[in-house]
């Protein structure tokens, strides 16, 4: 992954939660199944339409809820990423332990539309609009997590600092 990006935006709003993006009769599947459920509560078909790349735009309180593993569902889709006015703390880290680039930026909702190519910088914490004129500024989070989140997650940094060893079936 790096560190600026170019993709499909999709739109969500405010507390969006763990239940909307894993939905509890999804939770107990085995990993592989439960990605078809994604945003199956409130955007029926989003996994049929969104394509590896694409970076979800979202409003106020994203990831709310419970630890369901919403990164790991991400990662496994291939979301490049999530912007979003703010996020749930619980939410913002499990992102980030399963490699998913994230940025707090009020303003992304207001210049961009669903379906709309962006390119996101999640260093500087900028979010352009290619497909229009528009540029929103969030506020990056620290180096460490955008470290964790290039580095595809939590346990490739463990295995490479030698604190975990890889899974034999990995």
């Amino acid at each position: 992954m790096a560190l600026q990006l170019e993709g499909t935006a999709w739109i969500f709003g405010d507390d969006i939660n763990t239940d909307l993006i894993l939905p509890g009769a999804a939770f107990l599947l085995p990993v592989e199944e439960q990605v078809k459920y994604c945003f199956s509560a409130n955007r029926p078909g989003w996994i049929d339409e969104m394509q590896p790349g694409d970076i979800v735009v979202a409003g106020r309180n994203f990831g709310l809820g419970s630890a369901r593993p919403i990164g790991n569902v991400f990662a496994r889709l291939g979301v490049a990423g999530i912007v979003a006015a703010s996020f749930n703390g619980l939410g913002l880290r499990n992102c980030v332990n399963y490699g998913i680039h994230v940025l707090p930026c009020p303003d992304a909702g207001r210049i961009v539309s669903d379906g709309d190519r962006i390119s996101v910088d999640w260093q500087a914490g900028t979010v352009r609009n290619l497909s229009r004129d528009g540029e929103a500024f969030g506020k990056p989070v620290p180096q460490a997590l955008l470290d964790i989140a290039e580095a595809g997650g939590v346990i490739p940094v463990l295995q490479a600092e030698g604190l975990l060893e890889a899974a034999e079936n990995a």
